[in-house]
């Protein structure tokens, strides 16, 4: 089952730099679960190659943050580049894949609270917003 929060972090990034990629991964399936959230294969570091996935990727201002990533299996990772992770999901339903959206906008709140609380980050803000409404306007309603 996936957590609400983040684990206590410092006002700056500076502890989550000095994470080694084990430890990063081991905290994200711990938050997460153990499955990549495009293609929800388990993710199994013998068979199935994982990496941690920026929501904001990097070259989009996305910041190098606990929060900002996300458990993904190599492929999905590679195979989604750039995408924003509404347009990523969107083609995944194409594919006829059902990729995990509410783990999606779970973390993508979890990166807006750390924005508002650490501040700066003003390319990934409108970013994170957007995207937000965007995922939350494709979900089904109840009725």
């Amino acid at each position: 089952m996936a957590r609400e929060s983040a684990p206590d972090r410092d006002a700056d990034s500076s502890s989550d730099r000095n994470l080694s990629r084990s430890a990063r991964m081991r905290l994200i399936l711990e938050r997460d679960g153990a499955r990549c959230v495009w293609c929800r294969r388990e993710i199994d570091t013998e068979r199935v190659a994982s990496t941690t996935e920026h929501l904001v990727p990097r070259i989009k201002g996305g910041p190098s943050w606990f929060e900002n990533e996300m458990a993904a299996c190599a492929r999905c990772n590679r195979e989604r580049g750039h995408r924003t992770p509404a347009d990523w999901i969107d083609e995944l339903e194409r594919r006829g894949l059902e990729p995990d959206r509410d783990a999606v906008l779970r973390a993508l709140r979890l990166l807006q609270q750390a924005i508002a609380e650490r501040g700066g980050q003003r390319r990934a803000r409108p970013y994170v917003v957007s995207q937000l409404r965007r995922l939350e306007r494709g979900r089904p309603q109840p009725y």
